[in-house]
């Protein structure tokens, strides 16, 4: 694999630039087997397409598995869960058909345990606490609200986080969704004035280089042949808005 000067692994905005090649060099593999690939997706780079002319982490991981295996054909890979474009993080790949199967009923019926790192501003009142509500997209600027009470075509979305460490104005929190909402984290923990670090769309500045203040710290799922217990976690990137 043709390799560029110093690793690029967290540099999402780079890695959507340069030719598949180049970026499968840098790609970070956490987890692999027959059946499962896990990766850490940087901040700033798409999970899956459309990528407007662009790699996604999708394309990448193809590409890795391409050159690594000697494939010429098409490679199968599986996205069993998204994160968004400034989130980085652990991400889950099936290799096969079978394991997405069954990886995607896990995240469906809640066997995938996640855990969150989150800088965010403020300091919560309490070490531990837990946030719930109903979202509904806001279809005019694509944003989630978060509303009291159930309505049409809202989704009841709930999390729990505990205190690690507080800076200032801002402290460092491990958070555990327990539903898989679109921007569930972002939005309800802005709801209780804890706005994620440099999110912009739900909270306020500084901006960051395409990336804010959440980590898919952490997941654990069960083989989707072995029914072993895997747990994968992520590495902290340079660009992490925490000392």
């Amino acid at each position: 694999m043709t390799k560029l000067p110093g690793n690029l692994w967290w540099d999402g905005d780079r890695l959507a630039r340069i030719k598949p090649p180049v970026a499968a060099a840098h790609l970070k593999i956490l987890y692999e087997d027959n059946h499962v690939l896990s990766v850490f997706k940087p901040a700033g780079l798409l999970s899956q397409g459309p990528g407007e002319k662009q790699n996604t982490l999708v394309d990448i991981a193809k590409e890795w598995i391409k050159i690594k295996y000697e494939k010429p054909g098409n490679v199968y890979l599986g996205l069993v869960h998204r994160l968004d474009r400034p989130v980085s993080g652990v991400v889950i790949l099936a290799k096969t058909s079978k394991a997405a199967s069954r990886l995607s009923a896990q995240m469906r019926e809640k066997q995938i345990h996640k855990e969150y790192l989150a800088v965010v501003h403020g300091i919560p009142k309490n070490k531990k606490g837990t946030v719930e509500g109903y979202l509904k997209k806001n279809e005019k600027d694509q944003k989630m609200l978060i509303i009291d009470s159930e309505y049409t075509n809202s989704l009841y979305s709930r999390l729990e986080y505990k205190l690690l460490d507080s800076k200032g104005y801002k402290s460092l929190l491990l958070v555990f969704p327990f539903s898989g909402r679109r921007h569930q984290i972002r939005v309800l923990l802005a709801h209780v004035g804890l706005p994620i670090w440099g999110d912009c769309k739900y909270g306020k500045g500084p901006k960051l280089r395409s990336t804010i203040g959440l980590l898919a710290y952490r997941m654990s799922f069960l083989h989707p042949t072995t029914f072993s217990r895997i747990t994968v976690e992520a590495p902290l990137p340079p660009n992490w808005p925490w000392p």
